[in-house]
């Protein structure tokens, strides 16, 4: 059962909510009375998620925002910030997957994947921060990252290296933040059975000349207590928790969500 958070009076960007876990969040937190920013690359699917929040009664904008275009993320917090009177709670979701041994990876795609996490979490975090600092408003920072900001997995290269970096920016946010009534913190799921997740079985079973069945059994599955998945609404609860938690004590700490896939 989803525990009840308020976030009455508050207003959150949640970058990457389309679909997937990010589409998650961004229900979950209007039903939680957050005024919501709904940011996605594919526009239509932003307005989609919007239109969904808006006709349950929440309140919700559509942001056609491409998180590694420095000009795109400003107008698109700017906006959201003046339709609502600031922004109090970002979650940095946008991401991207490709799956290549290192040997054969194309530099193109080690630096769009980089561009996507490390970039667009840099150019979301300071264009919210503009709002969060101005008169020690405060706020809440998220960084999506994953079991493998604490492990690696063959033919994630790029991505295990963006996922490992979001530690390290997490924690240099809560140490500078902290000033200003900011506190950050990165949410590390285990596989969770989005589009993104889909696309991986049968690269990764072409790859490794295994069936799709043997690469959800053993490799995504095979190290959780239970074998199950990590749900969307897993992932959207905890970022409620530590959206509407009302101190620092917790500020940049990573919490993996993974079945047991990982314990750190």
């Amino acid at each position: 059962m989803a525990v009840q958070y308020d976030l009455g009076g508050k207003t959150a960007l949640i970058t990457g909510a389309g679909g997937g876990i990010g589409r998650e969040m961004a229900v979950q937190f209007a039903h939680a009375g957050a005024a919501v920013g709904v940011a996605d690359r594919d526009g239509a699917a932003a307005e989609s998620v919007a239109a969904e929040i808006r006709a349950a009664g929440g309140r919700a904008q559509a942001l056609a925002m491409n998180v590694a275009d420095e000009a795109q993320v400003r107008a698109g917090t700017d906006a959201l910030a003046g339709l609502f009177g600031g922004i109090d709670i970002l979650v940095s979701n946008a991401g991207v997957q490709i799956i290549d041994p290192i040997d054969k990876l194309a530099f193109a795609d080690w630096k769009n994947m980089l561009a996507v996490h490390l970039d667009g979490a840099f150019l979301t975090t300071q264009a919210a921060l503009k709002y969060m600092y101005a008169d020690k408003r405060g706020g809440t920072v998220i960084y999506m990252g994953s079991v493998h900001s604490h492990e690696a997995s063959p033919l994630k290269a790029p991505y295990v290296t963006a996922k490992h970096g979001l530690l390290g920016l997490c924690r240099v946010l809560a140490k500078e933040g902290a000033a200003h009534n900011v506190r950050s913190h990165v949410i590390c799921p285990g596989f969770v059975k989005t589009p993104l997740v889909e696309k991986q079985i049968p690269e990764q079973a072409r790859e490794k000349g295994i069936s799709e069945e043997e690469v959800v059994k053993n490799i995504m599955l095979g190290n959780t207590v239970d074998g199950e998945f990590t749900t969307a609404a897993d992932v959207a609860q905890l970022a409620l928790f530590l959206a509407a938690y009302p101190n620092n004590v917790f500020t940049g700490q990573s919490f993996i969500a993974s079945h047991g896939w990982s314990m750190k």
